[in-house]
């Protein structure tokens, strides 16, 4: 295992020599091996959770959403994941209020829908969020009004009834053409979440052909979004859904992106189609509020790196939405918002997802890098602009050095002691401190 001088080889770049020709390079990025295309990264805010938000005085909520979407302050996040509520009129926090919250009449009456320009404390923050550059909002669904479903409940599974599957289509295109009246447009559209799954709170079972089935009477409603399935409850069970659409040809037309959650198997290989795929939803276990980097918990932010690092390579998604953005109490989310003491607190969990997501900006590419040492887990990317990331976790207990670093750098270490901290790079050498995440931005 190499510990001591060595090179860092970037193809695609003027060559570098390594400092010893008979050593390998730390790392090796080959810009001639293109992967996926980024979209983005992302958090989600439903059921409520910006009323928490709401509740805290006005320079901190400000300071709020610096750390989630500005690129210089925060994590410069370029998705906002939106709940499309379903819960009846007057349900309480952390349940969203449908757009219909009662039956018109069945599923052929004419709708009757209420929007009061809030729904469910989330209007507010897209603005904020598409006054910081954000563009991909993405809108999904946990269930359909009960009085869509078999159980009669929005919560506890149940499935949509057959007769209301065109009435549920346009009652999601009616939530994407209100937040076009409030000059938001709803870029990606889902209709399930964690279909497999029966929860407590707001859910709805669809096997994947029933899914299949539903993309084909949705599709040609939502002809002017990117339609998004299947959002399923672990990485190895969304493969099902997706390989389900990709068999069906009228399916596999409507669907653009397939979505998978990693909370009953974790990624370990790409979804089965040549369509865009994204880790759509996920926060660790735990049950204490913890703002740790790296304490062997499994909810700290050296977790939260391998994660994204994870869902990148193996997975080669091209967008990470993590849940939530900020919640209260013993949350796994980026921030805990305390709506009684009225302030926040930031976790490192935050600043392992923006040591990805501040500088890979949507439409990147991820490009091949790999590293001689295996304690290195090593990603880069070229951005848009020209730029390039490499983005190096060193999961070992010693440093690595790189030597031969070509062009304008400067890396940022995110670790206990250090939230994105800028460094120049000098001598064209960069140290990869033990168990920390290094970004290192070429220009």
């Amino acid at each position: 295992m190499l510990r001591g001088l060595v090179a860092i080889s970037l193809l695609g770049l003027p060559a570098v020599q390594p400092a010893h020709p008979t050593q390998p390079p730390a790392i090796t990025v080959n810009e001639r091996v293109r992967h996926q295309q980024i979209d983005g990264f992302g958090i989600s805010q439903a059921f409520r959770r910006n009323e928490l938000l709401k509740a805290l005085p006005e320079d901190k909520q400000r300071e709020v959403l610096d750390l989630w979407f500005d690129r210089d302050k925060g994590a410069g996040l370029s998705i906002l994941r939106l709940g499309i509520g379903s819960s009846p009129a007057g349900s309480p926090y952390d349940h969203m209020v449908s757009i219909q919250p009662e039956n018109p009449g069945g599923p052929d009456a004419p709708p009757k829908y209420v929007w009061d320009g809030d729904d469910n404390s989330q209007v507010w923050v897209a603005k904020e969020a598409q006054r910081y550059g954000v563009k991909r909002f993405f809108a999904d669904a946990w269930s359909a009004p009960g009085y869509m479903k078999d159980n009669g409940d929005d919560k506890n599974g149940g499935t949509l009834l057959p007769e209301w599957r065109r009435a549920y289509a346009n009652y999601l295109v009616a939530y994407t053409k209100f937040y076009a009246r409030e000059g938001i447009k709803i870029t990606d559209l889902g209709f399930t979440n964690e279909p497999d799954w029966t929860a407590t709170y707001a859910s709805m079972r669809f096997t994947p052909e029933q899914a299949a089935e539903f993309v084909k009477v949705l599709g040609p409603i939502a002809r002017n979004t990117r339609l998004v399935c299947c959002d399923s409850f672990g990485w190895n069970e969304a493969k099902a859904y997706t390989a389900a659409i990709e068999a069906d040809p009228e399916a596999r037309r409507w669907v653009k992106t397939h979505t998978g959650h990693t909370y009953a198997s974790p990624v370990d290989g790409p979804l089965p189609t040549n369509r865009k795929t994204w880790m759509s939803e996920w926060n660790p276990n735990g049950n204490t509020w913890n703002e740790a980097w790296d304490d062997g918990s499994g909810y700290d932010g050296f977790t939260i790196a391998q994660a994204v690092h994870d869902a990148l390579t193996l997975g080669e998604v091209s967008a990470y939405v993590y849940w939530l953005g900020g919640s209260r109490g013993a949350t796994r989310a980026l921030l805990q918002l305390d709506d009684v003491a009225r302030e926040y607190h930031v976790s490192k969990r935050l600043w392992a997802l923006a040591a990805y997501s501040r500088f890979i900006r949507p439409g990147a590419v991820r490009v091949e890098a790999s590293a001689a040492d295996p304690a290195l887990k090593v990603s880069a990317f070229r951005n848009p602009d020209g730029s390039r990331v490499i983005v190096a976790l060193n999961t070992g207990t010693a440093p690595v050095t790189w030597k031969g670093v070509h062009g304008r750098a400067t890396a940022y270490v995110t670790d206990t002691a250090n939230d994105l901290t800028p460094s120049a790079v000098t001598g064209r050498t960069v140290t990869l401190q033990p168990r920390a995440l290094t970004t290192v931005v070429i220009r």
